[in-house]
């Protein structure tokens, strides 16, 4: 309870310092954020215009003042109106943020699907020309961006072979489950390669590490099977390392679609965000990122929580 209260009293700083850093850097970007908004049309403003636009926006105020502003309302529940959409902020985050997540959880899964037993296969059999192909496998896919895995998978997938569809209007889950799930198995699986190569390598070390322990030998040695031994006694404890890694890649997921969410054309917060910063859209930006910050975050406490159910000999705050 000490370890829980201690990860939660963090919470308001780190939320504090990514606010003030995201502020900050959307406001150094160059240009004028009023032409930025409007584009072309920018140009026809009269001053009297430009600087009624930005009364109404605050943005002729000094950045203490915005900042104040900003999370004065934060407090209240409100991030602000997205001038680019003309809707709350809060909302564009509630609409889109379940394609990310969902992207994200199919990422994860399709990486641990392939990680998991990739490692163990490759640490049974190591030094063996199995174990050697598997690590070649791994460091290529952590080696490769994901827009270029995104980029072949459309290209043999769906124009070579035509198995699966390529771009074309979003087809939310809750109106056609299979043909969502038929979209989104690209993306997803551009995204979790690089991850489940990670997760490859980190088994494989785990399981190596673990294999070696006097309490594998003994269960060896009171006859329990190879697989027995393998998948009861070893994989669990081997799995710490890489909860802690899906805990991190995670968080990264959910903030990190934005080049595979474009190159597919799914409406995701990742596009959402970039479009934003082209806009310079203040308020969407500051929503969007602070809200994945949140989440990030929340899963890592998450993750750091599962510690102890894995392995019961952990326990925090120095106690035994």
């Amino acid at each position: 309870m000490t370890y829980l209260l201690r990860r939660l009293a963090v919470f308001p700083l780190v939320m504090f310092g990514v606010s003030v850093f995201v502020f900050v850097a959307i406001r150094l970007v160059p240009g004028d954020a009023i032409t930025a908004m409007l584009g072309t049309e920018g140009g026809m403003l009269t001053p009297a215009q430009r600087e009624a636009l930005a009364a109404y926006f605050g943005l002729d105020q000094n950045w203490a003042v915005q900042y104040l502003r900003w999370v004065g309302g934060l407090f209240q529940g409100d991030l602000g109106i997205s001038v680019t959409y003309g809707q709350p902020v809060l909302d564009i985050i509630i609409e889109r943020f379940p394609l990310t997540l969902q992207l994200a959880l199919m990422s994860m899964v399709i990486a641990l699907m392939i990680g998991l037993p990739a490692g163990v296969y490759a640490a049974t059999r190591t030094d063996r020309p199995s174990d050697l192909i598997v690590r070649i496998f791994a460091m290529i896919g952590q080696s490769m961006p994901n827009f270029v895995v995104a980029l072949l998978s459309i290209y043999i997938l769906s124009v070579w072979f035509g198995v699966l569809p390529t771009l074309g209007r979003y087809i939310p889950f809750s109106e056609d489950p299979l043909g969502n799930l038929a979209q989104m198995i690209l993306p997803a699986f551009a995204l979790g390669t690089a991850f489940a190569a990670a997760v490859t390598r980190i088994t494989r070390a785990a399981m190596l590490d673990i294999l070696r322990e006097d309490y594998v030998r003994t269960a060896r040695s009171q006859g329990f099977s190879q697989r027995y031994v393998i998948w009861r006694h070893a994989l669990p404890n081997a799995l710490i390392p890489v909860l802690t890694l899906s805990g991190v890649e995670f968080g990264y997921l959910l903030g990190g679609a934005v080049i595979v969410e474009q190159i597919f054309a799914l409406p995701g917060l990742g596009r959402v965000v970039l479009d934003a910063i082209l806009q310079r859209d203040y308020a969407l930006v500051q929503g969007v990122v602070l809200f994945i910050a949140f989440n990030f975050m929340l899963v890592n406490l998450l993750v750091d929580l599962a510690y102890a159910a894995l392995d019961p000999r952990i326990r925090y705050g120095g106690r035994s």
